[in-house]
């Protein structure tokens, strides 16, 4: 009975990913997750005590595999900011390719119109930015003049953004490629910046 529960709670929590991220949260009802799980509607009220519950318990199964992906960049043998883009591709390929991802971030910037207080599903990829910076920096990688916890409130909100806009805009498949003009304009403004006394003066040797 145990299995048989653990099943109808997956299957209807996957379902209601697959619709939220189709069609959002407000459009979707109860009825439209039993028929795409093929459980009752009694099943929902029974495992997530209705929309709502299951809304939120969707943002937070994705809170926990985030929290998973984030624990495969700890190897150290690999410099922090090389992991913390990798990272960055890896989170951006779930947010366009896995149904459970998307309807987590989709229903996070829908929260207003859900009556459930909704977890921030960005906050472990905050975490996560914040905690390789800092690496970075004591590194060497990173100017010392960067605050990591700062730099991650900037940096995390843009990359969803940029996610978000290129996939209305262009297309997924476009993602890679505009993720990676991002991170060429984003680095060189992390990277140690030269000291006043290297610069350029603009006098040209003749």
């Amino acid at each position: 009975m145990q299995e048989r529960a653990k099943a109808t709670r997956r299957s209807l929590l996957e379902a209601a990913a697959q619709l939220f991220a189709e069609q959002g949260y407000a459009a979707t009802s109860v009825n439209d997750i039993s028929a795409r799980s093929g459980r009752t509607s009694g099943a929902v009220y029974f495992h997530y005590t209705g929309k709502e519950g299951i809304a939120v318990a969707v943002v937070e199964d994705r809170f926990a595999t985030w929290s998973q992906l984030a624990a495969r960049y700890g190897d150290e043998t690999i410099p922090p900011l090389e992991r913390l883009v990798a990272l960055s591709y890896d989170i951006a390929h779930a947010l366009t390719r896995d149904p459970m991802a998307r309807a987590g971030a989709r229903l996070w910037t829908e929260r207003t119109v859900i009556k459930a207080v909704v977890p921030d599903p960005f906050a472990l990829w905050a975490s996560a930015t914040t905690r390789l910076l800092a690496q970075a920096r004591l590194a060497g990688q990173v100017d010392e003049g960067v605050r990591p916890a700062r730099a991650a409130r900037t940096l995390v909100p843009a990359f969803f953004g940029l996610c978000t806009l290129t996939e209305v805009l262009e297309g997924a498949t476009v993602l890679d490629d505009r993720l990676t003009d991002w991170w060429h304009l984003t680095l060189p403004s992390l990277r140690p910046q030269p000291a006043p006394g290297n610069l350029r003066t603009g006098r040209r040797d003749t």
